[in-house]
């Protein structure tokens, strides 16, 4: 493969009353949407450009250095696909690893102050190189700040892990390095990295250049000064590892065993690198990031992880199967059913990303006043958390409203159920509501397992019905999956595309067939799970069956989540549509009908959240020996294996990638098992 070379451009700067400045600009010549990355060849432009700016400040012709990069983009660190090449070569792998280190060590011991100007994105080796710096300003209009490389099965391998937790603390350090990248890959805003310390000065983007530089002056002048808390040294002298510091790696190292069980050896050499940063020794770091960072390149789990990684890119961006996207028809008033949860989440996805006004209609005014609150209290928490300026909170909040009337929906260009997963309730609603729209506004139902045509039969116009699976919690989750009728039109499935385009979700085609993508594997993997509780098993062997996957949740985590009631719904419809490989759980119904929480969790449960083992009464005591973890495992493996190929000769979904990429963004299925069919294929037999 061909490296795009990101070029280190090199101009001066005079500073009024200081001196020169040299700026370093990475562009690697592929317009504003092209990350720069670094491959063999960047590397090595950029040593040399570091080399001549380090001679410069070592002769007095300059005071300081700056590094930024191209609108948008900062850097991405390493080109993943030059990575992958080395795969084959031990040699060539470590190479790139202590190439880096080469590098990023001229800015560490640079005799003149150094700069990162963050312009943009700045992922792995783009983070770590403005760690490498002394001094770091922020667009704050930059959301993609992190280092992920543990999600595609990697370590920080410049530097990240010896840089971060000696600036900003061991905690913090985890936070970034192992929790986020195991949260379905999480990246950090300016504003949020900039509270954590990472960046020194946020800068609003219109004239972002000139105020990093006008604030670098003001440094060198001594009139501005950056006050950092000390992580340097241990927190007790006594330990020479430093008790917090030891302690905090030692929860992170159980909580990566019991989440992953072993599935990710990238988590663990993380935890050993940050173990061995709190020794002060950055040569002993550097070391060992290069021997971690070689043994991981050539690994398998690398392998499967850029396999996942083109899908969430290159895939992601050109959805199977959409139509032209000229085709879309223009959004400008969004109408959503129902003010419960999943239709306030809606609304306020629709009015935060597509600013159009959205009205929410439910049966009563309570309802309706219930649902604009939440909004509204979500709104103030963005705001709060400093996500949202004052001025946009008051405008989101502006465009939503409720009503009880159904006559409000009218001009609607979109209208979107969330009500009862329930085939005839929403069947109802689509017939009141569709004599007050336009013949050409969309109607969309947000279910998650029902038939799509069913529900449009009955209609004037069922050519303008789509199916627009969001997932819960709608702000988080990355996937929608988009569902065609017979009868649905290109104007309308074009919308569809367009919409979920606009909310900033990614777009999978599915067919209009029971459970569609994602929720027909998750049900069928759940099915076995309560299937084996329901002959023997162990509650506690239950739980543990599945974590090898590295899933973010088990499946009583997820359970509790759906809620046991939703969860036998469309466990029941499925059986009834797809037969007894969906059999109905008398334990499950047991479970509803007394309705007690079994999961203890704050927030939103985890893999590793406990899991009462007394919910075993509700599977009574029929004879069975139950089954141990690993066999469990198999059963699982096989029930998917089977459903995978149901659902590929039914033509779910375009093509295999497809249901990659839905569980992937849907379910959390984490990249260093490359995709579901990847997984069941190396682990068949």
């Amino acid at each position: 493969m061909t490296e795009r070379v990101t070029r280190a451009l090199l101009r001066d700067v005079p500073l009024a009353g200081v001196g020169t400045l040299a700026l370093l600009t990475l562009d690697n010549g592929e317009g504003p949407r092209v990350p720069n990355t670094f491959g063999p060849l960047g590397i090595a432009e950029l040593t040399a450009a570091l080399e001549r700016v380090r001679d410069r400040a070592e002769s007095g012709e300059i005071v300081a250095v700056a590094i930024t990069g191209k609108p948008f983009h900062f850097a991405a660190g390493a080109d993943l696909h030059q990575a992958a090449a080395l795969a084959g070569s031990r040699e060539s792998a470590a190479a790139i690893a202590r190439a880096g280190h080469d590098a990023y060590r001229i800015l560490l011991e640079l005799p003149v102050p150094s700069f990162a100007y963050v312009s943009g994105v700045a992922l792995g080796g783009g983070l770590e190189l403005a760690l490498s710096c002394r001094y770091r300003t922020v667009s704050s209009q930059v959301r993609d700040i992190g280092l992920p490389e543990v999600s595609l099965g990697l370590v920080p391998g410049w530097g990240g892990t010896y840089l971060l937790p000696r600036l900003v603390g061991i905690e913090t350090a985890i936070e970034v390095i192992l929790t986020n990248p195991l949260r379905q890959n999480r990246r950090l805003t300016a504003a949020r990295a900039t509270d954590m310390g990472i960046m020194d000065r946020c800068l609003e983007p219109a004239d972002f250049l000139v105020e990093s530089i006008r604030w670098t002056a003001a440094v060198l002048r001594g009139e501005e000064t950056v006050t950092r808390t000390d992580h340097t040294e241990p927190t007790e002298s006594t330990d020479p590892i430093g008790a917090g510091w030891a302690e905090a790696v030692r929860a992170a190292g159980e909580q990566v065993r019991a989440r992953l069980a072993g599935a990710s050896p990238a988590a663990t050499r993380a935890v050993d690198l940050l173990a061995l940063a709190s020794r002060g020794d950055r040569e002993a770091s550097y070391a060992a990031e290069e021997e971690a960072l070689t043994d991981l390149l050539t690994s398998p789990e690398f392998a499967a992880s850029m396999h996942a990684f083109d899908l969430t890119t290159r895939r992601a961006r050109s959805p199977l199967g959409a139509p032209p996207a000229e085709l879309a028809r223009p959004v400008r008033r969004v109408g959503v059913i129902g003010a419960g949860l999943m239709a306030s989440q809606l609304a306020l996805l629709f009015a935060r990303r597509l600013q159009v006004p959205v009205v929410m209609r439910d049966l009563d005014a309570d309802r309706a006043a219930r649902g604009v609150g939440y909004v509204a209290a979500e709104v103030r928490a963005l705001v709060d958390k400093g996500r949202l300026s004052e001025a946009q909170g008051r405008r989101i909040t502006s465009l939503v409203s409720g009503t009880t009337d159904p006559a409000d929906l009218a001009g609607a260009d979109l209208v979107i159920e969330a009500v009862f997963e329930e085939l005839e309730v929403k069947k109802a609603v689509f017939a009141e509501i569709e004599p007050f729209l336009d013949p050409t506004a969309v109607l969309a139902t947000n279910t998650s397992a029902l038939s799509v045509s069913a529900m449009s039969g009955q209609l004037a116009h069922p050519e303008r019905v789509v199916g627009l699976h969001f997932f819960n919690p709608v702000a988080q989750m990355p996937l929608v999956e988009v569902v065609r009728t017979p009868s649905t039109d290109d104007a309308a499935y074009a919308t569809a595309f367009a919409v979920a385009r606009g909310c900033r979700k990614t777009a999978v085609a599915v067919a209009d067939r029971p459970g569609f993508v994602v929720n027909r594997l998750l049900v069928r993997l759940l099915g076995e799970v309560l299937g084996s509780l329901e002959e023997g098993t162990s509650v506690a062997d239950a739980d543990a069956a599945l974590r090898p996957l590295g899933l973010p949740m088990g499946p009583f985590q997820l359970l509790q989540l759906v809620g046991p009631a939703v969860a036998m719904h469309v466990l029941e419809t499925l059986h009834a549509d797809l037969g007894p490989r969906f059999p109905a759980s008398p334990g499950l119904a047991r479970m509803v009908a007394e309705g007690a929480p079994f999961v203890r969790f704050e927030g939103r449960p985890s893999a590793t959240s406990p899991v009462d083992p007394e919910i075993a009464r509700f599977f009574g005591s029929r004879a069975g020996t139950g089954q141990a973890p690993a066999e469990l495992l198999r059963r699982v493996r096989d029930a998917l294996a089977e459903e995978v190929g149901l659902m590929l000769a039914d033509v779910v979904a375009g093509d295999g990638d497809d249901i990659d990429l839905a569980m992937i963004l849907g379910a959390g299925w984490p990249f260093h098992l490359g995709g579901i069919i990847p997984y069941l294929e190396r682990t068949a037999g």
